[in-house]
C-alpha cells in the first residue's frame, strides 16, 4: 500500500551527508512494512534485524559502540557482507536493545557512509536508563495512521478518487461529492490503519475490520501492562478509557472530571504524558492570544485529546456500521466528534502546521482549530459535521481579525466567498 512517507525515505537517501534516520510511530502505523517495501526497492540488498524478536542480538551494544564490530556483528547475524554504497541496514524495535539509540550518535560520527534506519513503537516512553538520544546525530520522521488519500488508494481509486483529490480538481469533486462521501464514510469506520485498511479493500468486510481494530486495542493494552509503570498503570487506563467520552462532549476540552469526580490535573498528568509520548493520543492545547508565533500563546491547562486513528475510537466508541447507510448521521455522531477527529487527523499529516484551538471572549466562543503554516500565517479552521453550517465564532473571528486564508470545512462542495473558503470534509488533506 501506498504510503506518503515513502517519498521523505527517498529524499532521505538521497542526501549527501544523511544521518541515520529513526522512524517514530504507534505501534501497528505500518513503519516496519514501509521500511522493508523502501529497502526491497530502492537498495541491492536490505540487512534487516527485529530486536524484539531476536533476542540474542539484543545486547550487542553492550560491549562497546565501536561501529566497525557492530557492522561485523550485522553481517553474522544476517550471513552476507555489508556494502555501505547498496546496502540498507534496518534496526527494528530498537528501544528493546540497550545502548542501541545510543550507537547512532558513533555511526553519524565514525561511520557515516553506512545507511541505516532504526523504528521503534514506544521511543517516546521506552529509553534504557542512563542511555543518551542522540540528539543532533539522527534524522527523524513520525509516521501516523493512513491519510483519506492513501486510503483512496488503497481501496484502488488510484486513477479516480484520488487523482481527483491529488489535482485539486474541485468542479470535478463536485460532480463526484457523493462518491467521495462514501468512501468518507467508510474511512471514519474503518480508519487507517495499515492491517483494517489492507483487510477492507481485500474483502470489504467490516466485521473483519472491526475485528483487527478490536485486536490492535487489545495489543495497546498489553502495551500498557508491559511497558508503563506500575504505579501509573491504572491511571494510564482510565485516562484511554474516557477518551470517546472527552471526545463526545459539546466542548471537547479535557475535564478531570470525566474520568472520575474529584480528580485533578496532579493526579493524571503522568497516565497522559504517557500516553502521548508513546504516540497514542495527541494533545492539542488552547492558546490565550491569535497572535504568532502560537507557541508563545500556549494554555498548557487547556486542551483537547485526539485519538490517533479514527478508526480505533469508533471501535471504542462500539460505532455500529448501521450507522454507514443512514444518510449523513455518521458525520454527526457523538456531537461531531468523529468529524473533528478525522479533521486533526489530517491537519496532522502536515509537519509544517502547528494546531491549536481559540476559545475567546471568556469562553463565550471558540475555534476548532487554528492553525500558524511555515510562513507564520494564522489560519482558523471551523469543522462542521451536521447540515446546520451556521459558525458563530468563526465568522465573529474572522470579522475582528481578517485573516488572509479561513477555512470552513464542511460536506457542501468547495466555494469561495471574500472572507473564506469552505473545504470539503474529503479534501482537507489539499489543505
Amino acid at each position: 500500500m501506498y504510503r506518503n512517507e515513502y517519498n521523505s525515505l527517498i529524499k532521505w537517501k538521497l542526501r549527501e551527508n544523511k544521518k541515520p534516520l529513526i522512524i517514530y510511530g504507534a505501534r501497528q502505523v505500518g513503519k516496519t512494512y514501509l521500511i522493508k517495501e523502501f529497502g526491497k526497492t530502492e537498495y541491492r540488498q536490505m540487512v534487516y534485524i527485529n530486536f524484539e524478536r531476536t533476542k540474542e542480538m539484543q545486547s550487542i551494544f553492550l560491549q562497546d559502540l565501536d561501529p566497525k564490530r557492530l557492522i561485523t556483528a550485522f553481517e553474522l547475524y544476517a550471513g552476507t557482507k555489508i556494502t555501505s554504497e547498496d546496502t540498507l541496514i534496518v534496526l527494528d524495535e530498537i528501544q528493546v536493545a540497550a545502548q542501541g539509540l545510543t550507537s547512532l550518535k558513533y555511526f553519524y560520527e565514525e561511520s557515516p557512509e553506512y545507511q541505516i534506519i532504526a523504528a521503534g513503537s514506544l521511543l517516546g516512553i521506552n529509553i534504557h536508563p542512563d542511555e543518551s538520544f542522540p540528539v543532533g546525530k539522527v534524522d527523524m520522521l513520525t509516521l501516523y495512521p493512513m491519510s483519506f488519500y492513501e486510503f483512496l488508494l488503497a481501496m484502488g481509486e488510484e486513477n479516480g478518487l484520488a487523482k481527483i483529490l491529488s489535482e485539486k480538481q474541485f468542479d470535478m469533486m463536485a460532480v463526484f461529492n457523493e462518491k467521495f462521501k462514501e468512501y468518507l464514510k467508510y474511512y471514519f469506520y474503518v480508519g487507517g490503519m495499515p492491517e483494517a485498511v489492507e483487510a477492507f479493500a481485500q474483502e470489504r468486510d467490516w466485521k473483519k475490520a472491526r475485528s483487527i481494530q478490536n485486536k490492535i486495542l487489545k495489543n495497546y493494552r498489553g502495551d500498557f501492562s508491559k511497558h508503563a509503570p506500575k504505579e501509573i498503570l491504572p491511571r494510564i487506563n482510565m485516562v484511554w478509557d474516557t477518551v470517546p467520552a472527552q471526545l463526545a462532549k459539546e466542548n471537547k476540552k479535557f475535564i478531570y472530571g470525566v474520568i472520575k469526580e474529584g480528580a485533578r490535573a496532579k493526579d493524571f498528568e503522568l497516565a497522559i504524558q504517557w500516553l502521548t509520548d508513546a504516540g497514542l493520543l495527541h494533545k492539542v492545547n488552547a492558546v490565550t492570544k491569535a497572535a504568532t508565533p502560537l507557541v508563545a500563546y500556549k494554555d498548557l491547562s487547556a486542551f483537547k485529546l485526539y485519538h490517533n486513528d479514527i478508526g480505533l475510537l469508533g471501535a471504542m466508541s462500539n460505532l455500529k456500521t448501521k450507522t454507514l447507510v443512514d444518510g449523513d448521521k455518521l458525520f454527526e455522531e457523538f456531537k461531531g466528534a468523529l468529524t473533528e477527529q478525522y479533521a486533526f487527523q489530517q491537519l496532522l499529516l502536515k509537519e509544517e502546521f502547528t494546531i491549536n484551538y481559540f476559545p475567546f471572549d471568556n469562553g463565550r466562543y471558540e475555534l476548532d482549530f487554528i492553525i500558524e503554516n511555515e510562513d507564520g500565517e494564522l489560519i482558523p479552521i471551523e469543522v462542521k459535521s451536521g447540515k446546520n453550517l451556521n459558525a458563530p465564532s468563526f465568522k465573529i473571528f474572522c470579522q475582528r481579525e481578517r485573516p488572509k486564508i479561513a477555512i470552513k470545512t464542511s460536506m457542501t462542495n468547495y466555494h469561495e466567498e471574500t472572507w473564506m473558503t469552505n473545504l470539503p470534509l474529503y479534501a482537507l488533506g489539499t489543505l
